[in-house]
């Protein structure tokens, strides 16, 4: 499977130019679908030359705008229209402004350049293994540590003022070493070798970024992946200075984009699977329990092993699970229940679709029971048929090509990259089994004699506390990823969250939510200033899986009674509109705030403020904030 070529994204339309050609700042979901073939150097350069002109005149519907700084010690001219053109791809407007070639230091720490006058919102630092000097001794590891330890210092230097400029995220890359080595095997013994000091690199920049709030791409293992004969070009970098192989490049940018994507939560969810000829080999419904393809001893039923044991490693690390099967239910279920090498049981699956319905239907159903958007799903089948009719009906699930060997659906899958994350919380971990607990909520409510009653059927408790280091993480990766149900949208990086800990001036709520089905985990996250006689509410956000359960109105309660505490007479609150967060407009109006200005400003009178009767339980810390 050659992944330069992104086989896992369908060839593109006949008309594919054309298309581009007709783009305008109406068509992001156009853009989107075109973005989402598998596009070479050509192609993408068209689609970002369209996307480009039609910024020109405006915002573009259904992708949200990114400013990119793009530094390095290589050409980067060839990269900027495939990042623009991979970014459509995950729903992204990119705008990238490069730094001029071997000028990176230069362009960092002028307050004046282009990068620092375009206030970027991520750094790209693509750097590659020239970045570390060569020690003139290899088997000297002084001069070696020395060499690397210069080389991450000059990453600091350039990640910080562009972060003093304009405070943007840095993502950091990992060094790919050379194919060649001088020595054969015995030259990763020396600490000074290409390939030694590579590796110590990428350690001590793993170590660095842990807890920052900066991202990282993994160069050196998608180098690896291709295979590093592949990824460097000696010709191409004599002539021209790039860094690795034009070949290369619109996997590379698709990495990029993934990373950016995941950065504003636009990471998938959910796998869903089809059943048969994709959990296993056969028809059920035909072949019956001992006719499918499936277990040890014969390479066709170990490959759908693998399929399988890929589904539950995806499951344990807080990927739900589903099933979308054209077939009987109870025939379905069979091989869940009977068949002895089934690695998947029906618990591991949180809806299980299995009817005669087309599948966009299916997944629609899906989504609708897990309370996620479509957006968040990934479909895997074996049939191009059933692709084909999920893709035109449903542009925004993910739907990889997969090849005729079962052996290369797990490939497939994995190189598309759908579940890129910057994080792993203990929330993450434990998301399956709570969507799991989700789709019975829905089944419960579905029972109850109304709204009343169900909410309090589930016995919640709701848990307020400050921010602290141990929930710093999540915290961070809420603000960074949460867009529906976020009156602002404001982002901040892990260390500014940290400094909001330790400043009195700032109040903070990080909130949680148990119920009789299980713990939802960290569902809200509030951040108050004080201005004057009023509490600013800088940053409200909430998982949108509690809808419909007044937690809300119980965040608003425990900010209120906080802010009179303060002395405060007022809470102030603004909705920025951000274009995929219409869920939240009327939020403050129907909480009781009054309109106060035309800017999206909503005011609250403390004095007339009367906290509600709330159907759960409240356990709270306690801060202080100063006026």
């Amino acid at each position: 499977m050659d992944l330069t070529r992104l086989p896992w994204l369908p060839r593109p339309p006949e008309d594919f130019r054309a298309r581009c050609r007709a783009l305008t700042a109406e068509d992001g979901e156009a853009m989107r679908f075109l973005a989402g073939h598998a596009l070479d150097l050509n192609q993408l350069n068209s689609l970002a030359k369209a996307i480009r002109r039609a910024a020109a005149d405006g915002p573009i519907a259904g992708l949200a705008p990114l400013r990119l700084a793009l530094l390095s010690n290589g050409t980067t001219s060839l990269l900027v229209p495939a990042l623009v053109a991979s970014a459509a791809r995950h729903g992204l407007l990119l705008d990238v402004i490069e730094a001029p070639y071997d000028q990176a230091m230069q362009a960092a720490l002028d307050s004046g350049s282009d990068i620092n006058r375009a206030a970027p919102d991520v750094a790209l630092l693509a750097f590659d293994q020239r970045l570390v000097r060569a020690p003139s001794d290899m088997a000297d590891r002084q001069e070696a540590d020395a060499a690397v330890t210069d080389a991450i210092g000059q990453l600091e230097t350039i990640r910080n003022g562009i972060a003093s400029a304009c405070g943007a995220t840095a993502v950091y890359q990992t060094l790919p070493p050379p194919p060649a080595r001088l020595l054969g095997s015995y030259e990763i013994r020396l600490p000074g070798s290409r390939h030694a000091l590579a590796a110590e690199f990428n350690r001590r920049l793993v170590e660095r970024i842990d807890g920052s709030g900066d991202l990282l791409l993994d160069a050196s293992g998608l180098a690896e992946t291709v295979g590093l004969d592949s990824w460097h070009d000696a010709t191409q970098w004599h002539i021209a200075k790039l860094a690795f192989s034009q070949a290369i490049v619109p996997l590379y940018a698709d990495h990029v984009a993934r990373l950016l994507a995941a950065m504003r939560g636009r990471s998938r969810k959910c796998l869903v699977l089809d059943l048969d000829n994709t959990l296993w080999g056969g028809v059920i419904g035909d072949d019956g329990i001992g006719g499918i393809v499936l277990g040890q001893g014969d390479p066709v039923g170990e490959a759908y092993l693998d399929i399988q044991q890929t589904a539950l490693q995806l499951r344990s690390l807080g990927i739900v699970l589903a099933v979308s099967s054209k077939n009987d239910d109870a025939t379905a279920r069979l091989p869940f229940r009977d068949h002895p090498d089934m690695l998947l049981g029906e618990s591991d699956i949180a809806v299980f679709q299995a009817n005669w319905s087309d599948k966009a239907t299916n997944l629609e159903a899906i989504a609708k029971a897990l309370d996620i958007g479509i957006d968040s799903l990934v479909f895997l089948d074996d049939n191009p048929a059933e692709r084909a009719q999920v893709r035109q009906a449903l542009p925004s699930v993910a739907v990889p090509e997969l090849p005729d060997d079962p052996a290369q659906f797990v490939r497939a899958l994995l190189a598309a990259g759908y579940f890129e994350t910057l994080n792993l919380s203990q929330e993450d971990l434990l998301r399956a089994d709570d969507y799991a607990a989700r789709a019975k909520r829905v089944e419960l409510q579905s029972q109850a004699r109304d709204l009343v009653s169900y909410l309090e059927s589930l016995d919640m408790e709701i848990v307020f506390a400050p921010f602290d280091e141990t929930g710093r993480s999540r915290i961070a990766q809420l603000i960074n990823k949460s867009n529906q149900f976020n009156l602002t949208t404001r982002r901040y990086t892990e260390s500014e969250v940290a400094a909001m800990e330790a400043d009195p001036t700032v109040f903070t709520l990080q909130v949680r939510l148990r119920d009789r089905f299980g713990d939802n985990g960290m569902i809200s996250v509030i951040v108050c200033r004080a201005d004057g006689e009023a509490w600013d509410i800088d940053t409200w956000l909430m998982s949108c899986r509690v809808l419909g359960r007044r937690v809300e109105e119980a965040v608003l309660a425990e900010i209120a009674s906080c802010a009179r505490v303060a002395g405060a007479a007022a809470l102030v609150g603004q909705f920025i509109p951000s274009g995929r967060n219409e869920l939240v407009r009327n939020h403050f109006a129907k909480l009781g705030f009054s309109a106060a200005d035309e800017d999206g400003l909503w005011r609250l009178d403390l004095g007339a403020y009367r906290a509600p009767e709330l159907p759960m339980r409240v356990i709270r810390g306690s801060q202080k904030i100063e006026a």
